[in-house]
Parts: structure tokens; C-alpha cells; sequence
């Protein structure tokens, strides 16, 4: 295991961990009320130190509205009753540290919750507050710009007792911070370390690459607004001070990079830069969209995905960044649904999903309830979604022209609630996450596929996760070798290598349902170390990955 004292940690530190992402709405409820909590992560902490994992990201839990499922956030040092006390973080933290697991916390910085004390003071004509957000003159029928907010609709709201606009990038409850203003940075950086001296040991920043806006803001005539924003001309400067300020270089931290590029995520994750530790970035995960909608319906692209993935990889590792490698979260569809077959092949395309990300160069994160492959939700009524966005992109689809059923299917494939839905601890009453009914319905599928079942079964899904992630700490050619792409005449494969010190990995995932002739000369010399098959023959079956090694 790691130490995680916060002391002496570089990139090779986090190049032998693994995170576990936790959405607490939906992890496990310990008090009845239907909605996940601190307890409930609690209760489960002997569980994740089983699969191996190093961290645990926390979705925000402090106070809010809850509009946006705690993403909007009106109290950084406070937490939500609804997820516990401040006794019960303080009890994780240190049953956490117990068994060798650091807390990573989410942090909502672009924007905080209209019922933000700051806000409120700010719609009140305070000066000093009007100058935390984003407010801009104007008449009630005339925005500022055209810019779009990422929820649907305009991304700038009228006051009218300020006649002033101000700037939502997300939902109209979310208004945008003005980093611009030293006094909100300090306002952050005291968040972080009133956080870190409550042992935290890293942070996640939600979309931390859109605080850097212009200062004039003028119309999009080419797209939505983005270009003015994301990246923007000071957003390496406020990172290097919120990083080297708090006093967090030493720990891990990751950013949210929303429609970013190679070259800014080498600055931000290079540790001679002095920014992050690492970046998500989500070009690889817009291979199903049209022509970068996201509400239409089309089948991934697999070409594209693999030729994503090897740019990143490449790019990355020529300019000494660090990626968060990952196919799931809790703004994606579960992965076995988008990528692989749910219906047949299940197991065995969760698994090899997990060989393309976890043996890749960069920090693997689990997203809780992929270990042991759990699917999209299947909805099938409106009712039943309780994302934000998923509720105004079907009332939007439906003033364009849209059938109910059509925008239906569309949610049901491309929804934030898939990954939202209550983890399936067992087949019992509500899947076992919570003696009440849950805040949003659980996927059907949960008598079936369930942790508790996976965890009886030696082949499961849950136990393949486990090995990745103990090959990771056992072979350095996996956490620190180098990528290379080897290229397959067979489009439906992807393969690559990594080498490290006179170690080498190979690589070999089938991405289809097919059974595909291999030959086996192209392992030649090699033990195969890992296969979510029981043979190792001349065919490649569906979904098949394996894993080579030689030294």
C-alpha cells in the first residue's frame, strides 16, 4: 500500500494508484431515509479496501439545494444533514486512514449555488459580493452574448431589481465565480485548507479549466461560447496560485478539463509546472455523439475511441502529463451498455473494457458498481429520471419536434441517472442500498447483477478488477512503462504495448461480438499474464482481452 502522509509524493506515487469514485447519493444509504451518506460509505469502506484501491473520490456532499445533486453548492464547509454530520466525515477520515485510504474531496469551484451566502449578499447590491460573480448590465430582453449554458437555454439570467444579467454556464442556480477577483481565489484556497487539516489527502476539481473568463465578453458567432472560456488566458496562473497557496502540491489532485486540449493538460498535469497531479479529459467519451450533439442517437465509433485514446496517451507521454484513465462516472452511461453487450456478453465485455483502461498509462478510476458490471437504467417513462439535464434536454427535444417515445429512447441510452442509480449490493429490498425507497429507481437487473453475487463467483467481474488492480502495483511496466500503439489490420482490435526497463506488456482487445482469428505469433515469447477467457487459442471470442508479458 501507499503512503498517503502527504509527504515526498510525485507522479510515480500516483502512477501505482487507483481511485474509487463514489457518487454518495447513490452508494448506500445507513440511516433509511432512501439517499446514500457518509455512514453509508462507512459501512462499505472494507469492502473497497478489498478490490485494492488506494483513494475514494467523494461527490460533493456539503450543503446545497441539491438542484444539480450537490454540484451546487451553498456551504463549502458545511455538510448536508441529508449525507450526515460533520462527526460522521471525521469518523470516515479516520476509519479511512485505518486501512490505508486517502479521501479525495469534490470541488465545485466554476460556480456555487444561487443560495450561496455570497449570492444572496451579491442580489442584494453588496458591491464587494456583486464582484464574486459575473453581473453585466443590460435590458431584460438583450444578454449580454449568446453564449448557451451546457444545461440547455440561454447561459445568462436577468435580475430585475439589479437590471443586471448573470452569468450560469450550468443551471440557472448555478452562478459562475469571478476569479478574476483575488479576494473569491482566497475565499478557495482557505476552502482547501480548511479540508486538508481535516485530514483529507486530494482533491477533484469540477470543470476547473472553464474559471478563466475574458474580460469582455462578446457573442459566439462560430459556436456556443466555449472558446472564450474554456482554457482560458489566465487559467494556468490560477491554478499554480490555488495549488502552491493551500498547501496541496503534495497531495493528489485531478481536474475536470471540459473540452480541453493535449497541450493544456501537459501544462496542468507536468509536475514541473506545479499545477495538478493529473486530468480527465472527455474527447474519447464523444464517440457516440453527432457532430458533437449529444442527444442523438448513434453507435460509438471504435476507430475513433482507439484513436483518441492513442493520441492522449502519446501526446501525454511526450510532454510528461499524467492522465486519469477511465470509461465511467457519474456523468456517463454505464460502459458495459455504451461500449460493450449488456444482454449476452455482459461479463465478458466488462471485463476486457477494464483491460483497455486499467493497463493504459495513467491513474485508472473505478466508478462504483462498474467492478462488478452494473448497466444503463433502462427507464422507460419521464418519471423516473431525476437529472436536471436529462429533464431539460427531453423538453427541449420535445419543442423541436421530437416524439415522447424517440426522446425516451434517447435518455435511456444517453441520461446521467444511468450511472446514478443505487449501487446493487444485493438481490434483496432495494437492491440492498436502502431499507427505503431510493431517491431514484434502481435498474431492474439488480436480482441479477449485484455485488454480493459477483463477490461468490471466483470468475466474476468483481475478482478480474481486483487482479487489475494488483498487477498494477506488482509490475512497474504497468505503472510507469512506456505507451506504444501496435497496429492491427483488423479494425475491430485494438492492441498496444508498454516497456519498461527491459519489461514489456502486450496488450489485445477485441471491441466487438465477433470471434476473430488471431495468430499467435504475434505473442511469441511472451506468458500471457491476464484473459477474461479460460483459452488462450487461435481465435480471438467476443469481447476477448489478454494480457502478455515478457522480460
Amino acid at each position: 500500500m501507499l503512503c498517503i502522509s502527504g509527504k515526498g509524493y510525485n507522479m510515480k506515487n500516483f502512477s501505482k494508484s487507483c481511485v474509487y469514485q463514489i457518487y454518495i447519493k447513490s452508494f448506500k444509504d445507513s440511516n433509511g431515509d432512501g439517499i446514500g451518506d457518509i455512514g453509508g460509505i462507512i459501512e462499505r469502506l472494507d469492502y473497497i479496501k478489498n478490490i485494492g484501491t488506494d483513494y475514494i473520490w467523494i461527490t460533493p456532499f456539503f450543503r446545497s439545494p441539491l438542484n444539480d445533486n450537490g454540484y451546487d453548492i451553498s456551504d463549502y464547509m458545511s455538510i448536508d444533514p441529508v449525507f450526515g454530520s460533520m462527526r460522521d466525515f471525521e469518523r470516515l477520515i479516520s476509519e479511512a486512514d485505518a486501512r490505508g485510504i486517502g479521501i479525495m474531496l469534490d470541488m465545485v469551484f466554476n460556480h456555487t449555488s444561487t443560495e450561496h451566502e455570497w449570492f444572496k449578499k451579491a442580489l442584494e447590491g453588496e458591491k464587494k459580493y456583486m464582484d464574486y460573480y459575473y453581473f453585466v448590465d443590460g435590458e431584460p430582453d438583450a444578454p449580454p452574448t449568446n453564449w448557451a449554458s451546457k444545461f440547455g437555454g440561454s447561459a445568462w439570467e436577468y435580475v430585475p431589481q439589479l437590471k443586471k444579467w448573470y452569468l450560469h454556464l450550468f443551471d440557472v442556480t448555478q452562478a459562475d465565480l469571478n476569479w478574476n477577483n483575488p479576494e473569491v481565489r482566497e475565499e478557495l484556497k482557505d476552502i482547501l485548507r480548511f479540508w486538508k487539516d481535516k485530514g483529507v489527502k486530494g482533491f477533484r476539481f469540477d470543470v476547473i479549466n472553464l474559471v478563466s473568463k475574458p474580460d469582455v465578453f462578446e457573442n459566439d458567432f462560430e459556436g456556443d461560447g466555449r472558446r472564450f472560456y474554456t482554457d482560458g488566458a489566465k487559467m494556468h496562473e490560477f491554478l499554480k496560485e490555488l495549488i502552491g497557496d493551500s498547501g496541496i502540491s503534495e497531495m493528489l489532485t485531478v481536474g475536470e478539463m471540459s473540452s480541453t486540449s493535449i497541450d493544456n493538460c501537459i501544462r496542468y498535469s507536468n509536475p514541473a509546472e506545479k499545477e495538478l497531479s493529473m486530468c480527465f479529459s472527455f474527447h474519447h467519451l464523444k464517440v457516440d455523439y453527432v457532430n458533437g450533439d449529444k442527444w442523438t442517437l448513434m453507435k460509438p465509433d471504435f476507430n475513433k475511441l482507439k484513436e483518441l485514446l492513442v493520441s492522449w496517451q502519446l501526446g501525454m507521454q511526450q510532454g510528461g502529463g499524467w492522465n486519469a484513465v477511465f470509461l465511467c462516472n457519474h456523468d456517463q452511461p454505464r460502459a458495459v451498455s455504451r461500449f460493450g453487450d449488456d444482454r449476452r456478453y455482459r461479463c465478458e465485455s466488462a471485463k476486457m473494457l477494464a483491460v483497455m483502461i486499467h493497463m493504459l498509462r495513467g491513474t485508472p478510476y473505478i466508478y462504483q458498481g462498474e467492478e462488478f458490471g452494473m448497466t444503463n437504467a433502462d427507464f422507460n417513462d419521464i418519471s423516473s429520471y431525476r437529472d436536471v439535464e436529462s429533464l431539460n434536454y427531453y423538453k427541449i427535444m420535445l419543442e423541436n419536434g421530437t416524439s415522447r417515445q424517440d426522446a425516451l429512447n434517447i435518455l435511456a441510452a444517453k441520461s446521467r441517472d444511468n450511472g446514478r442509480t443505487p449501487v446493487q449490493w444485493s438481490s434483496g429490498e432495494n437492491a440492498g442500498f436502502s431499507s427505503a425507497e431510493p431517491w431514484i429507481s434502481a435498474a431492474e437487473n439488480f436480482k441479477e447483477i449485484n455485488a454480493e453475487a459477483d463477490l461468490k463467483s471466483e470468475s466474476s467481474v468483481i475478482n478480474f478488477y481486483k487482479k487489475l488492480v494488483g498487477l498494477r502495483k506488482e509490475y512497474n511496466v504497468i505503472s510507469d512503462g512506456e505507451f506504444i500503439p501496435v497496429g492491427v489490420p483488423d479494425s475491430r482490435l485494438f492492441m498496444y504495448k508498454r516497456q519498461y526497463q527491459g519489461e514489456e506488456l502486450l496488450v489485445i482487445c477485441n471491441m466487438s461480438g465477433d470471434e476473430i482469428s488471431w495468430n499467435d505469433s504475434a505473442a511469441g515469447g511472451y506468458t500471457q499474464l491476464l484473459g477474461n477467457y479460460e483459452h488462450s487459442g487461435k481465435s480471438l471470442m467476443p469481447y476477448e482481452a489478454r494480457v502478455y508479458y515478457r522480460k
